[in-house]
C-alpha cells in the first residue's frame, strides 16, 4: 500500500488498531478498527436508494449488466486535512491513508454521492447505483450497447477503474439485491424462501415438535391451522399416551406440505416496507443457524425471508455464547440489501449477547465480529426466552447444507455504531456457565472437591 500510494507515513495525534481477518481462500484481509473515530463522527445523511424504487425501475429489463469497481473506496482522495484521523498503528510505525479507507462510517454515503455524480443523467434511465453495485439495463440488446457505452464513458471521464472479472455482462436473469431480475419480470430469491420449502420430512417426534413450533409461531395468519395440523398434533398425543415411534401417514404427507406452502406465502411472506425498521429473529444450536427477517407495523407482524445453513466442523467447536454471535454476523451479512441503511432489532434466546452493546476490551473473533456488526444501525440486541422463538429454532435445528446457500463475501466492514463500551465480559461468561445445565455439575463438584489442576 505505501508503494502504491495509498497510505503515507504520519505524525498524526490520531491511532486507530489493526486487525487482519482470515478470508475463505486463506489469505489475510487488512481492517482498521475506526471505531473509537467512528463514535466522534458526524454522521452523514445522504441517502442510499431504496430497493424497492430500484426494483421497480428493473422490470421492464430485458438485459442486464453488473459493474465491480476495482477496490471502490480507494478510488476516492482524502481530503488533506482529513487525513491525519485515518492513521493507524502497524510496527513499523504510525501511517495514514491518501484515499477513503474502509471502516469510515461515512463511507459508504460518500461513494455513494460520487457515484450519483458520475453517473448523473444516466441514473434510473439505463442505470442504478447502490453503493459500489451498478447494473445497466436495457429493453434490447442494441440499446444495452449503447447504454454500456455511455456508462464506460462516464466511469472513464472520473477515472473509475472497473475489476473486469467480477462484471457480468448481456445477461437475461440475474440475482441482484435479494431478487432474480428475468425478462418476465422480477421475482423473489428462491433462497429466502429455502429453508421452509426444503425442511426435510421429519423422522422421529421431535422433528415433528420442531415443525409445529416454527408452523405454530403464524398459526394465527393460516386459516384453519389447527385443522391442517391435526394429523401432525396426533403424532404429539400418541407421543404422550407412551407411543414415542412416529407413524407417518399419508395425512402427515399432506398435512405437512400443506402447511409448508401456507408459510412461504401471503399473509405471512410480505415485501420489505422501507419506512419501518427490520426485525432479525436468531437461534443456534449445536449444528445449525437459523434466522427470521421479519417486521411489525399496524399492529401485525410479517415475514419478509427465512435463511439456514449447517456449522462447519470448526463453528460446532463455538461455545453456546459465540454461535449465537456468529448468528448475527452472518445473517446481517446475508440480508445485508434489506438492511444496510435502516434500524435492526435483533432477537436472540441468548441472554449473554445483551452485553454486546455494551461489551469493550474484547479481542480475536469476537472483535473481528464487532467491527462486521458495527457497518449496521443495530438499535438493540434483546433476549427472548427459546419458548418465545420457536420459529427460528426450528429453523437453526434443520438448517440447509453450506452448498445449498449462496455465500456472499463480506469485503467492506463499514462502521455506523459503537457496539462494545463497558462491561466485565468474564463475569457474564461466568454467570452463563453457572446457569448451564451441563457445567453446572461440574462446577459444584469443583467447588466441594477443588483440584490443584483447576486452580
Amino acid at each position: 500500500m505505501l508503494d502504491q500510494g495509498i497510505i503515507s507515513p504520519s505524525t498524526s495525534p490520531w491511532a486507530s488498531p489493526v486487525i487482519l481477518v482470515p478470508k475463505k481462500d486463506g489469505n489475510l484481509r487488512f481492517c482498521i478498527d475506526y471505531r473509537k473515530l467512528n463514535a466522534v463522527t458526524i454522521r452523514d445523511a445522504y441517502p442510499l436508494p431504496r430497493i424497492d424504487d430500484t426494483l421497480d425501475s428493473l422490470r421492464q429489463a430485458k438485459f442486464v449488466s453488473t459493474l465491480d469497481l476495482r477496490s471502490g473506496y480507494w478510488q476516492v482522495e482524502m481530503d488533506q486535512d482529513s487525513r491525519n484521523k485515518t492513521a493507524f498503528v502497524t510496527h513499523k510505525g504510525l501511517f495514514e491513508f491518501n484515499v477513503m479507507p474502509f471502516g469510515l462510517t461515512n463511507a459508504p454515503a460518500t461513494f455513494q454521492r460520487l457515484m450519483d455524480i458520475v453517473l448523473a443523467g444516466l441514473k434510473w434511465q439505463c442505470c442504478l447505483v447502490y453503493i459500489d453495485d451498478v447494473v445497466i439495463f436495457s429493453p434490447t440488446f442494441e440499446q444495452h450497447v449503447k447504454d454500456l457505452e455511455k456508462v464506460f464513458q462516464a466511469l472513464q471521464s472520473a477515472n473509475l477503474t472497473l475489476k473486469t472479472s467480477k462484471c457480468q455482462f448481456c445477461r437475461r436473469e440475474m440475482r441482484y439485491l435479494g431478487h432474480i431480475i428475468t425478462q418476465n419480470g422480477i421475482k423473489p430469491d428462491p433462497d429466502l424462501i429455502k429453508s421452509v420449502t426444503n425442511f426435510p420430512q421429519p423422522k422421529k417426534i421431535k422433528d415433528v415438535q420442531s415443525f409445529l413450533g416454527l408452523t405454530g409461531y403464524y398459526r394465527r395468519f393460516i386459516k384453519d391451522y389447527s385443522k391442517i395440523a391435526e394429523p401432525l398434533l396426533q403424532q404429539l398425543r400418541n407421543c404422550q399416551k407412551g407411543n414415542h415411534h412416529l407413524k407417518w401417514s399419508k395425512e402427515c404427507t399432506d398435512a405437512f406440505e400443506t402447511l409448508k406452502q401456507r408459510l412461504t406465502n401471503a399473509p405471512i411472506m410480505n415485501t420489505p416496507n422501507f419506512e419501518q425498521p427490520f426485525i432479525l429473529e436468531l437461534d443456534a444450536c449445536e449444528y445449525g443457524l437459523g434466522a427470521i427477517l421479519t417486521q411489525e407495523y399496524d399492529g401485525e407482524k410479517y415475514v419478509i425471508a427465512y435463511a439456514s445453513r449447517t456449522l462447519s466442523t470448526a463453528e460446532r467447536k463455538y461455545g453456546a455464547t459465540e454461535r449465537e454471535a456468529l448468528a448475527i454476523v452472518w445473517a446481517t451479512k446475508y440480508f445485508r440489501p434489506y438492511l444496510e441503511g435502516n434500524k435492526i432489532y435483533i432477537r436472540s434466546d441468548c441472554k449473554a449477547l445483551e452485553w454486546m452493546r455494551t461489551a469493550k476490551d474484547v479481542t480475536g473473533r469476537l472483535a473481528r465480529w464487532a467491527m462486521k456488526l458495527s457497518a449496521y444501525q443495530i438499535e438493540e440486541i434483546k433476549y427472548r426466552p427459546g419458548r418465545l422463538n420457536a420459529n427460528a429454532d426450528s429453523l437453526s435445528r434443520n438448517p440447509l447444507s453450506n452448498n445449498d446457500i449462496n455465500q456472499l463475501e463480506v469485503s467492506t466492514i463499514e462502521t455506523a455504531v459503537n457496539l462494545w463500551q463497558n462491561t466485565n465480559i468474564l463475569d457474564d461468561i461466568r454467570k452463563e456457565q453457572e446457569a448451564d445445565s451441563k457445567l453446572k455439575p461440574i462446577i459444584e463438584l469443583l467447588k466441594t472437591k477443588p483440584s490443584t489442576d483447576f486452580n
